[in-house]
Order: C-alpha cells, then structure tokens, then sequence
C-alpha cells in the first residue's frame, strides 16, 4: 500500500493545486508537506544554506542538505508510523534528487509523480502570483525531470488540477 507520494514539478507548474485536490479525491486521509515548507522553516540567514539569484536560479550547500536529510527522514518516519504524505517537491538535482528520496524511502512503498507544464504558461503563473523570483519557473520547467522515472505524469498546461487528482488516483487504485 502506497504511503508517501513524491509530486515532483517546476515552481508554479501547478503541483500545491494538484496536492490539495489529492487530499480531496483519495479516500483516506494525506498530509500535505511542501518543498516550500522545509525552505520557509530553515533560518532567515545560514552559512550554506539556500540562496535565490536575480534570474530565479536557486543553489543551495551543504548546511541545506543536511537539515534537507533529516526533513525527509522525518517524512518517511511519520509514513512508517502509520500516517500518509504527498510530498510537492522540486528536483533541482534531477535523477540525484529522486535518489535522496529512494534511499531515505527504502522498502516504503512511494509513487513518484511528474508535473509538466510547458515553460511560457508557468512564467505567466510566476508572475500571477508574484512570490517567485522571475525566470524560476521558466528554469525549472524541463530541469527538474531530467533523468526521473515515474509512476505516474501529468501535465498542466491545458488540464485543471482537479483532473490531474483524478488521473493520479486512478492510477493508486488500478
């Protein structure tokens, strides 16, 4: 029985809609826990942490991997344990990425779902919601698959949300 659902897109591709449609259409309950939660929760200034540059590019050290380890080690507890997560996540490292997930996940049973979304309408979201640096999602739109295998795709571009939920739960329960 699958616990943790890894949803792995570009900034403003449409993956929070998509997770909170989820937590609408699966049956039982899911936490909701967000890339942007972990990065909102780390301290405002951290030698080799985070950092966002003028054209959206974001790099991030050693001090961010770590906190970053343990985080996802904790995801993978509270699933242990019983509960359930969809986890929105960006690959910036592509198949390194999908990798800290695998083998902090081990024998955990994890569906890996890809969010597509063509590069022109997500900067049109960016700038929509104006809490992004401009250019990320442009960026991110192709680099954050390279190199991921997945259970399950979507794409945004042209397909609400809600669909997206449906397609994914479709897919857990064939």
């Amino acid at each position: 029985m699958t616990r943790l659902i890894i949803v792995n897109g570009g900034s403003s591709s449409g993956k929070t809609g998509i997770v909170r449609c989820l937590q609408a259409v699966l049956p039982e309950p899911w936490l909701a826990l967000s890339v942007d939660d972990f990065v909102d929760a780390l301290p405002a200034v951290m030698e080799g942490g985070i950092e966002f540059g003028p054209a959206g590019e974001v790099s991030v050290g050693p001090a961010f991997r770590t906190l970053e380890a343990a985080w996802t080690a904790g995801i993978v507890a509270m699933c242990r344990a019983g509960g359930r997560a969809i986890v929105d996540d960006v690959f910036l490292g592509g198949a390194s990425s999908q990798q800290r997930w695998r083998d902090a996940a081990g024998d955990l049973e994890t569906l890996f779902v890809g969010v597509r979304c063509a590069p022109e309408i997500a900067a049109g979201r960016e700038i929509a919601r104006g809490d992004r640096a401009r250019g990320m999602a442009e960026q991110q739109a192709y680099v954050v698959h390279e190199g991921i295998t997945y259970d399950v795709e979507v794409d945004t571009s042209h397909t609400e949300s809600i669909d997206c939920a449906r397609q994914i739960a479709n897919y857990l329960n064939s």
